[in-house]
């Protein structure tokens, strides 16, 4: 099926499932994704290893000059975002200055929309770099994945660079003192001739285990929206099965909110 990229460093602003009026921002390249996964579901297609592709990185200037530009129209035209996101095709953290491009969002968005929320979307691959988990202690909301955490399960679904250490992963999440939101996108079908599912009920358990210990500000809950790379025979987790999840993390204290 089709899939899309990000054709400009600032996009939107557009109305997110989760995050309400959302401006995105693209730390990656316009014509391919780079990510240090390559989610079977990822709406941004398979990541690309770019080889003999010399398109690079915007700076940290242009996305600066591109964030104030739109920001600046945004307020001549009255509308505000709930949101200024990290997303876009592939992995945010991964550009070399995205410490310093966090902090020139957060005085532009100081600057321009002192209501609006930073977000970064990450699939938390590169916090167990200090410089990167001390960017994301400065944003509002420091959305961070755990689509199952079974490495059989990760290695399958969202196929790392690296082999997924949950343990490890558990660590580097605990120095953010529960500062953070776990999203979780739930799926099932096949993908390459094998089956694929995160929410049978020992996914759910061990997974809801995990959720226990790490004590999240919330947790985000969805399935797929939009179309999936080509190959991929993979359906939508029904709403009731969501909401029932949802209502599990709910009982340990734990906001929950479910995207279907």
């Amino acid at each position: 099926m089709p899939t899309f990229l990000f054709d400009s460093i600032v996009f939107g602003p557009v109305r997110s499932r989760r995050l309400g009026v959302s401006l995105g921002i693209n730390l990656l390249p316009l014509s391919r994704k780079v990510c240090s996964y390559n989610c079977i579901y990822c709406e941004c297609g398979w990541t690309d290893a770019g080889a003999g592709n010399g398109e690079s990185l915007p700076s940290r200037t242009a996305v600066r000059e591109a964030l104030r530009e739109k920001l600046s129209e945004m307020k001549e035209k009255g509308t505000a975002p709930d949101v200024i996101t990290y997303a876009g095709n592939g992995e945010p953290t991964l550009h070399p200055d995205f410490t310093a491009i966090i902090d020139d969002s957060v005085a532009l968005r100081n600057e321009f929309f002192p209501g609006a929320k930073v977000s970064v979307l990450s699939n938390g691959s590169m916090i167990h770099r200090k410089k990167v988990r001390d960017a994301l202690k400065k944003v509002d909301m420091n959305i961070l994945k755990l689509d199952s955490v079974s490495p059989v399960t990760v290695r399958r679904l969202n196929r790392p660079q690296r082999p997924f250490d949950l343990a490890r992963y558990e660590s580097y999440l605990g120095d953010f003192r529960g500062e953070f939101i776990i999203q979780t996108l739930f799926v099932r079908g096949m993908c390459d001739g094998e089956p694929i599912d995160n929410a049978t009920p020992e996914e759910i358990s061990a997974w809801l285990e995990v959720i226990s210990r790490l004590k999240p500000q919330s947790v985000m809950i969805y399935t797929i929206d939009r179309d999936t790379p080509d190959g991929n025979e993979l359906r939508k987790v029904p709403a009731g099965e969501l909401h029932a999840i949802a209502r599990r993390v709910e009982a340990q204290g734990i906001p929950a909110s479910v995207s279907g």
